[in-house]
Formats: structure tokens, C-alpha cells, sequence
């Protein structure tokens, strides 16, 4: 039984390796070699072409290569020769041979398939260009966005996003640079890209006018550009946070605890009396003296500015006054609109209106500088008690309404341009000199939120503080959250005011 199962497996091995047929073209010779290889045959090097066939020049070390050859797939086909599954009966037990040349014929007829462009199932197999047609079949549209609104299309974990892409059969493709204002709807058919995009744009529409996306942009009237304005904010600030010297022969009155010490000179009686030897320097007589006879003098412990700092600063932070919740000195401004400008195309646009407002603005102004004074602090809701936001008011110098008859130029003219939110149309100018916002406080990480602070002794002190007389010089429209080299906010756009009387 044995001896037989060698012969049929040289046998078949001479049958089906002694000489293949193989296109004539060098590209389908290489690519044989690569499934030989692939399919775990062993390839002899000793092989060549001749006359289109493919000869064996070593028959013997092909017998030992035809035993080692492995299956390609568990399914064998049948060939020409009807070899396939073949079973056999040797003294009265049918046996099972499996044919490898199947699967090696198989292996050679389908790289001569793949070559000549036809696939597995006979089909003939898309070239190059037909791949680039189905390409361009799909369709695509591109949506204007905004860094700012990213979060909003993809959603929490990316929910937002998932579920349009799996509703509409389309795939959302988000930039990966926050530079980037663009994101892209993919999809084989345009009426699910269409339908798709205006779910989109029905996230951002919905985000825009919701208090999640914050104010982005607004149009300010510099102060910070003054500095004994600047300066004064500054020791206003530390004069509020006690960031001046303290007195230390006030320290000398206090000890570690806070409170006064007991009169100066004052023993105590329960210490123990103690002698102390004395030895002089000529001679080696001793003397005895009772410390009780020394005068004893008091001092209470020094108390160092860091402890004398924290404790107002524990003081100030249960009256919810920190640092945070101050304007910086060097963005200091008056407000003439805020504005939410998602894109790149929204900012240009502003920065156009505003250029091109400006000689209205000087009307408005009668060609004339405007000067205003600031004085006192006032509470814009509530009570200084449980002040949000405390600021100086604005009075025109002279009376006049110059100044806010430009502003309104101003604010008409982005109404105009659609650059102004429908929650915001109604919104009733207001000049006034923030200082302290509690909007702006930076919680600690456990820390409960404090959305208000008491002002009352701020109040009591700075409550008819003079800041002084100021000329209004020109008009921003500044970006939130970026600062130019001055400090001041980053300037996109400006127009400047009279600064000096103009004549006909």
C-alpha cells in the first residue's frame, strides 16, 4: 500500500510538473513565481521559458518537490484527467487520497487569470482608470464650520457625528487642524450628501444661538492705552488683595495666635528659681547668681508677611475675592457689541464693516475728539453684596451724546451685514468700565463655585475713586482670548477717532 501511494504521487507529479502552458509575456512568468511562492512551493531557480513553455530541467529534484507541496484551499477541483478526491480500495478498507495538483493548477490558473484581467469568478477585473471612475462617482460637500463649532458636530463621544453618518450612509470628515473652518460630508449618492449637510448645519444653527458658544469677538473702545490708567487699576488691585508691606512693629504687638501679648516686663510666677555659676577670667573664684534677680522682658513671636498674607487672603477668598475675578489692567475698555463670529469668512466680514463705517463714525462725532471721565464703582445687578459685576461709569466730557451716537453707527452697520446674533438686536448700549467680574473666576479643583462676591468694603473705600479724564482714540474689533504684544486684546480690524479739532 505504500509503494503504491509513492507511485501515484510520482506519478501525478510527473503529469502535472513535466510542462505548463504560460503566458508568453514576461509580467505573467514573474507573477508565477510570486504565487509559487505564496502558495508554499518550492520554486527551483533551474527553470526557463522555451517557446512559451515552462520547462523543468532537474526531474529528480522535482519528484522530492512534488512531495513536499502543501494544499492552497481545503476544495479540490477536478482536472481534464479526472484526478480530484479519488478514493481507492486496498485489501478491502477504502482510503482517501487527497490530490495537491488541484490546488497547484488552481494556483496557476487564477495568476493567469489576475494577469490577463479577468478575476476569481471570471469577471473581467477593474483597471486603473475605472477605479478613479468610481471614485469620482461618489459625491461630496464641503461645510464652512468654525474650530469653535467641532465639538458641537461631534458630540459627546462623537454621538452627534456617529448618528448622522449611520442615518444618512455618509462619513463626516473632520479637520484636523484648528485652523481649519472646513469640514467635509462624503457619500455615494448627492441626495444623501444634501440631506446630511443640512443636518449639519442644523447642529451649527442650533449651537450658534445657544449659551454654549461663547462670545467670540466684540467691538471695544480702548483705555488700557493710557498708562497712568493703567497703573492706578494695578494699586487698585493690590490695595484690594493686600499685596502692600505690612507694618511690622504692629507684628511686635502680636504673637503666633493673633492676639495681644501680656504687659511687657510681666513674670511667671511658676518658674522654678535656677542658679547659674559665673567664672572669671584672673581668677578661678566662681560666682553664684540667682537668675530670678535678672530682669526678664517678654517678646511675642514675629509674624512673617506670608502668614499675615494668607490669612487675608483666606479672609478675601470667603468674601469671594480673588485674583481672577479682575480685569487685567492691560485690557482695559469700554464695550460696544459683542459678537460671535465662528468662522474666518465672519471675521473678515466684521473687519470690512468696521473699515468701512469709519467715516460715519467721524460724522457722528462731528469731526471732534470725545473725552470721557471715569469716577466712582456701581454694581451692574444686585447689591455690592453680592456683586457679579462692579465698574466705573463712563461721563462724556462737556454733556454731549457724541459718543453714543457713534456707537450706534457702529452697531447699525453690523446689524446691517447680519453679523449680529436675533438674541442680541435688542440689546441697549450701555458704556461702562468693568474692573471686577466674577464671570471670570478660575474655581480651584473641589472648590464650591462662587458666581458672586461681596464688595462692601471695596465700596467703602473706592466708591468715589476719581480715575480720571481720558481721550477715546479709535475703535476695535478685538478677539477674546488672544492678546497682541501690548497685552491689549488681538485687534482684527480698527478705525481711529479725532484726536484733534479738525477745521473746514
Amino acid at each position: 500500500m505504500i509503494a503504491y501511494r509513492s507511485f501515484l504521487s510520482v506519478d501525478l507529479a510527473r503529469k502535472f510538473t513535466k510542462v505548463h502552458v504560460v503566458p508568453k509575456r514576461t509580467q505573467h512568468f514573474q507573477l508565477l513565481q510570486r504565487c509559487f511562492s505564496s502558495s508554499g512551493f518550492s520554486y527551483s531557480s533551474r527553470t526557463h521559458i522555451e517557446g512559451g513553455l515552462l520547462v523543468d530541467m532537474d526531474r529528480k529534484k522535482q519528484k522530492m518537490v512534488a512531495k513536499t507541496w502543501r494544499p492552497v484551499s481545503t476544495q479540490s477541483r477536478s482536472t481534464e484527467g479526472g484526478l480530484g478526491d479519488e478514493k481507492h480500495d486496498f485489501g478491502g478498507q477504502v482510503q482517501e487520497i487527497k490530490c495537491t495538483v488541484s490546488s497547484y493548477e488552481s494556483t496557476v490558473q487564477k495568476a493567469v487569470q489576475v494577469s490577463e484581467g479577468i478575476d476569481l469568478e471570471g469577471r473581467a477585473t477593474p483597471s486603473a482608470d475605472d477605479e478613479s471612475l468610481s471614485a469620482a462617482q461618489k459625491h461630496s460637500v464641503t461645510v464652512k464650520a468654525g474650530a469653535s463649532l467641532m465639538r458641537f458636530i461631534r458630540g459627546k463621544g462623537g454621538a452627534t457625528q456617529r448618528t448622522i453618518e449611520e442615518e444618512m450612509k455618509v462619513k463626516i470628515i473632520l479637520p484636523f487642524s484648528r485652523n481649519e473652518d472646513c469640514l467635509i460630508v462624503e457619500g455615494n449618492s448627492a441626495e444623501s450628501v444634501a440631506r446630511a449637510s443640512d443636518r449639519v448645519q442644523a447642529v451649527i444653527d442650533e449651537a450658534v444661538k445657544s449659551r454654549y458658544l461663547d462670545y467670540s469677538h466684540f467691538v471695544s473702545l480702548p483705555l488700557a492705552i493710557h498708562p497712568e490708567l493703567v497703573n492706578k487699576l494695578i494699586n487698585f488691585q493690590n490695595s484690594v488683595l493686600g499685596n502692600t508691606v505690612v507694618n511690622e512693629d504692629e507684628n511686635l504687638e502680636c504673637d503666633s495666635s493673633g492676639k495681644t501679648s501680656d504687659a511687657e516686663g510681666e513674670q511667671n510666677l511658676s518658674e522654678p528659681r535656677i542658679a547659674v555659676e559665673l567664672k572669671t577670667e584672673d581668677s578661678n573664684d566662681r560666682v553664684k547668681i540667682d537668675k530670678t534677680n535678672i530682669p526678664l522682658v517678654s517678646y511675642s513671636a514675629k509674624v512673617s508677611k506670608s502668614s499675615t498674607s494668607d490669612s487675608k487672603a483666606s479672609k478675601l477668598l470667603d468674601l469671594g475675592i480673588e485674583k481672577s475675578i479682575f480685569i487685567k489692567p492691560k485690557t482695559f475698555h469700554l464695550t460696544v457689541l459683542m459678537l460671535k463670529l465662528w468662522n474666518k469668512d465672519r471675521v473678515e466680514a466684521a473687519a470690512e464693516v468696521l473699515r468701512s463705517v469709519s467715516p460715519k463714525v467721524i460724522d457722528a462725532l462731528e469731526s471732534r475728539p470725545v473725552s470721557i471721565r471715569l469716577k466712582g464703582l456701581e454694581c451692574m445687578k444686585g447689591s455690592p453684596a453680592k456683586a457679579r459685576v462692579v465698574y466705573a461709569p463712563v461721563e462724556v466730557i462737556g454733556g454731549e451724546d457724541r459718543l453714543l451716537r457713534a456707537c450706534q453707527v457702529i452697531t447699525n452697520a453690523f446689524i446691517e451685514a447680519g453679523l449680529v446674533l436675533e438674541n442680541d438686536l435688542n440689546q441697549k448700549l450701555k458704556l461702562h468700565a468693568t474692573v471686577m467680574n466674577a464671570r471670570h473666576r478660575k474655581s480651584n479643583r473641589g472648590s464650591k463655585k462662587v458666581d458672586s462676591f461681596d464688595a462692601r468694603k471695596i465700596f467703602g473705600q473706592y466708591g468715589l475713586e476719581d480715575w480720571g479724564e481720558y481721550l477715546v482714540r479709535e475703535a476695535h474689533l478685538s478677539q477674546r482670548f488672544v492678546f497682541d504684544d501690548d497685552g491689549y486684546y488681538h485687534c482684527c480690524a480698527s478705525i481711529p477717532f479725532p484726536e484733534e479739532m479738525q477745521l473746514d
